[in-house]
């Protein structure tokens, strides 16, 4: 993943590995031929330009599109290449943080509509999926599992806490009925949602892609944009060419090379890695979680993992705060694997892949504006970022309020641009190694239960 307050060798290194943990992607071997879009060439002008064809940007794409706006999407590599087409494939409810950091800065009101918004995300996944026939394996149901007893006792606090504040009911599996949910000896406690799931993301990304140039956006792969240029019409630079637009998108994340340097200090680029198994018996696959649900744990450091269509389980965690692949990543997940299912000890993996994942320091999720170069100009440079690890459904929406607040209804955008963001400590040479040493002593406290 492309960091842009790197210098340019490291940048390079960073994507040279990021493009080869994409080769052993199940999701890339898996999803149908991908038939690209040509990089720019020339001038182009449109109403809104947006910078990257990840899940954030094609839905706002689409979205404009439906709302009758030129629209031109501009994307370095190929669809789906950043987190999009790479993640664990859960749509789950809620954000990436505890709903109590939005809480203690929108206060409790404002709190419950971020959160209802998410489950709106949810589905709005549905309803693309149905409305583009998108065939991507969605898949109902999730679980929350918890590694200790005491773990057991907060997650039934919190589900009860989400019921009656949130008015979002779940079941709770009594400590008998665990292994029900999921026939596995690490677990203590287990909390069902039926209405987030899983999918397959690449499949789900690419369906999207093919929705929005139906409905005529026009898509530029293999096309970095190495410069932005503000003003009442915005300029982007390509390699072979150029884009002015009236208003524009950066749903690059931490893919942006450097275009919003204001925004860079925010975001932090977290590698989290995933394998997968050779197909199952069908008998031993329907019983490790017998819902199909996608899981998830509730430690700090956490595993998460699911059934996939084709009977194999997808197991994913080991996440990397120095953007250093993990040692011995596929044996390393295989053995958390069979300690979450002994069952699986004889299985063989197929696939082991990896990406990063942008998170905020609150992980809450950063949208907004950036300044005009001028008080004169109004703001028409809009970002979405800081999705840490949960915006497979949120991007979803975070690409339909973006669209609304471009034509002219801000209402829900400004909901989250009013959360504030603070820069990760230690600067350009320090924030990295401070975050490992924390994220040290959270993997310390999950061992230690």
């Amino acid at each position: 993943m492309l960091q842009p307050w790197c210098n340019p060798g490291k940048t390079m290194a960073f994507l040279d590995t990021d493009r080869e943990l994409t080769q052993g992607s199940y999701y890339l071997h898996t999803a149908p031929a991908w038939a690209p879009s040509p990089p720019l060439q020339g001038e182009v002008d449109c109403d809104v330009a947006v910078v990257g064809a990840g899940l954030a940007g094609l839905s706002a794409a689409l979205e404009l599109a439906s709302r009758g706006l030129s629209v031109t999407v501009l994307e370095a590599q190929h669809v789906g290449f950043g987190a999009s087409g790479r993640n664990g494939g859960q749509a789950i409810h809620g954000l990436g943080c505890d709903m109590s950091v939005i809480e203690a800065q929108l206060g409790r009101d404002d709190a419950r509509r971020v959160f209802d918004m998410s489950i709106e995300a949810l589905d709005l996944v549905r309803q693309r999926i149905a409305a583009h026939a998108i065939d991507c394996e969605w898949q109902d149901g999730f679980l929350s599992v918890a590694t200790s007893p005491r773990k057991a006792q907060a997650l039934a606090g919190w589900a009860q806490h989400m019921a009656q504040a949130y008015g979002y009911p779940m079941t709770v599996a009594a400590r008998e009925e665990v292994r029900r949910w999921i026939d596995s000896p690490r677990y203590h406690g287990v909390v069902h949602d039926p209405r987030s799931g899983h999918l397959h993301p690449l499949k789900y990304t690419q369906g999207l892609a093919r929705a929005a140039v139906a409905a005529g956006v026009r898509l530029h792969e293999a096309t970095p944009v190495t410069a932005l240029e503000q003003g009442p019409t915005v300029a982007l630079r390509t390699p072979q060419g150029r884009v002015r637009a009236r208003q524009v998108l950066l749903a690059g994340n931490v893919y942006l090379q450097g275009l919003a340097p204001t925004l860079a200090p925010r975001i932090m680029p977290v590698g989290t890695y995933i394998v997968c198994t050779e197909p199952l018996e069908r008998d031993l696959w329907a019983s490790l979680i017998p819902s199909l649900s996608a899981v998830c744990d509730t430690d700090v450091v956490l595993d998460y993992f699911r059934p996939t269509a084709d009977q194999r389980m997808l197991y994913g965690g080991r996440c990397s705060y120095s953007t250093a692949t993990p040692r011995d990543m596929a044996g390393s997940l295989r053995q958390r694997m069979v300690a979450t299912f002994p069952q699986l000890a004889g299985v063989r993996l197929s696939h082991a892949w990896g990406g990063f994942v942008d998170i905020t320091m609150n992980r809450a999720p950063d949208f907004g504006r950036l300044p005009p170069p001028s008080s004169g100009h109004a703001a028409n440079v809009y970002y979405l970022q800081g999705f840490s690890g949960h915006g497979l459904a949120l991007t979803g929406l975070a690409g339909q309020m973006v669209a609304q607040a471009m034509t002219g209804d801000a209402s829900r955008f400004d909901v989250f641009a009013r959360l504030r963001h603070r820069a990760f400590p230690g600067g350009a040479l320090l924030r990295m190694p401070a975050l490992v040493l924390g994220m040290a002593w959270y993997r310390l406290r999950d061992l230690l239960g």
